[in-house]
């Protein structure tokens, strides 16, 4: 048995919240150690967020050539080569992999690849990638453990070998026809752009809509878009058995209001939901404990049930996204030098980088009905934003909820080209608490997408007076 080595700061995971405060930490002069078994700097850069928008802006190319006349351009045939579509993915990913180690480097924090496993409390053995054990403890320990994608218990599907988005996102071949189950924020992105790249894709979703979270204008929305851009999607419809094998020839037993059918496709994508990363490591025997669902129990500061170890990200059950995985590692910081930040009353936006991209913050119109909160409804169709008019892409819609009592802005949602950045407009209002009238009045650059807030709000119906009794 190795001897254990000691550290200050103990950190499971290089994940975004991870390695911003392994660096942090390491800066600071305490002796800090990160264990990461396989993708340096989390999923972010290597096979999610940062890969999947490469991909997707490469399927946008491919949308511009074949849509050039419509700009005057005049293009010959146009086709795919998804090993181009690779090399380019992979170069980036390649170069933000050499950033994080320069970092990590630079930093003075030791970089330890390999798997850990806990055999006491604030005790891990590795087992390194390139051979060997080593045991460490940490006075403090931090747990970003991220997560995976969930393959549904359906008969035949694990035998199948489905793709999930990492193996979607390395792809050097064009699918002939690709069955997607799921139509969340990965199913939609994706479907769309191996549809754009030439696969036939058909999108299965067991709710009665796409995009199940959003109100039901923007999921048909992005259902009319899909369909015109000749995505088969199939709603409320349940896949009873999978046969065949993903890559060869596939053949999908669904069930629906129409009765089962056989759908055929040489590739199967799972993109069903996600589990955290928290089995098999052992942390029943670090005394930190689980939800029912297998995320790690924390407070609202991110401290586990075992004292000076945190958990973060993903595996905390915070929102999926990279950006509150980075509020978490804010949260946790501050409060190790003295803080008292909580994860309470996060305001998060939401982005779906389909084309057009949705974009959402604060409550949507079936939330705010859902809890019983009465609103004013502002509403325009792109085609009113004098940016989408320019670009050419007027589809979509934009939308903001108002307080009846007060010029409060509740939510707010785009469907449309550069809608995220139109958010971050209305995103840096709610923060500061200001009115809707503070958008409306503003002076914002012509043409700009954030410039439609002006438009947008000229009309809100006003204040709903109370009347004396």
């Amino acid at each position: 048995m190795p001897e254990i080595e000691r550290f200050q700061i103990l950190v499971i995971g290089s994940g975004e919240a991870g390695k911003h405060l392994t660096w942090t930490m390491a800066q600071a002069g305490h002796r800090t150690a990160v264990v990461e078994r396989k993708y340096i700097g989390g999923s972010c850069p290597n096979i999610a967020c940062l890969p999947s928008k490469n991909v997707i802006r490469s399927a946008k190319a491919n949308w511009f050539a074949r849509h050039g006349t419509e700009y005057g351009i005049q293009t010959g045939p146009v086709s795919t080569d998804m090993k181009g579509v690779l090399n380019r993915k992979r170069k980036m990913v390649e170069g933000g992999v050499q950033i994080h180690l320069d970092r990590f480097k630079a930093t003075g924090a030791e970089l330890i690849r390999g798997e850990a496993r806990f055999v006491a409390p604030k005790t891990v053995e590795v087992h390194l990638n390139e051979g060997g054990l080593r045991m460490i403890t940490g006075d403090r320990v931090f747990l970003d453990l991220g997560s995976r994608s969930v393959i549904p218990d359906i008969p035949g599907l694990a035998a199948a070998k489905p793709m999930t988005h990492v193996e979607a996102l390395d792809l050097d071949r064009l699918p002939e026809h690709v069955i997607v189950l799921g139509g969340g924020y990965v199913g939609l992105e994706l479907a769309q752009a191996l549809r754009r790249f030439g696969s036939k894709v058909t999108l299965i979703e067991r709710s009665r809509q796409i995009a199940a979270a959003e109100d039901q204008d923007v999921a048909q929305a992005l259902l009319e878009n899909f369909t015109s851009e000749g995505i088969e999607v199939l709603l409320d419809t349940r896949v009873r058995e999978v046969e065949g094998l993903s890559g060869q020839k596939i053949r999908v037993v669904a069930e629906n209001g129409q009765g089962v059918q056989m759908i055929e496709g040489t590739d199967l994508l799972i993109a069903t939901g996600r589990t955290p990363n928290t089995q098999g490591i052992g942390l029943e025997t670090s005394g930190v404990e689980l939800d029912a669902r297998g995320y790690i129990k924390v407070n609202d500061r991110l401290e586990t049930s075992t004292a000076g170890v945190w958990a973060m990200g993903d595996c905390a059950g915070s929102p999926q996204f990279t950006h509150v995985a980075f509020d978490d590692f804010r949260v946790v910081r501050d409060n190790l030098s003295g803080g008292s930040r909580t994860t309470r009353d996060r305001l998060i936006p939401f982005c779906m980088f389909t084309d057009p991209e949705l974009a959402r913050v604060g409550l949507n119109e079936s939330e705010a009905k859902r809890r019983g909160i009465a609103y004013r409804l502002a509403k325009m169709p792109m085609a009113a934003v004098l940016r989408a008019v320019a670009l050419g892409e007027t589809r979509g819609f934009v939308k903001m909820l108002i307080d009846v009592q007060s010029d409060r802005i509740l939510g707010f949602a785009v469907l449309g080209v550069e809608g995220s950045e139109m958010m971050a407009a209305v995103q840096t209002a709610m923060v500061g608490g200001l009115p809707y009238t503070t958008l409306r009045d503003a002076i914002f650059t012509h043409p700009t997408t954030a410039e439609g807030l002006v438009f947008l709000l000229a009309n809100v119906p006003a204040i709903a007076r109370q009347q004396p009794a």
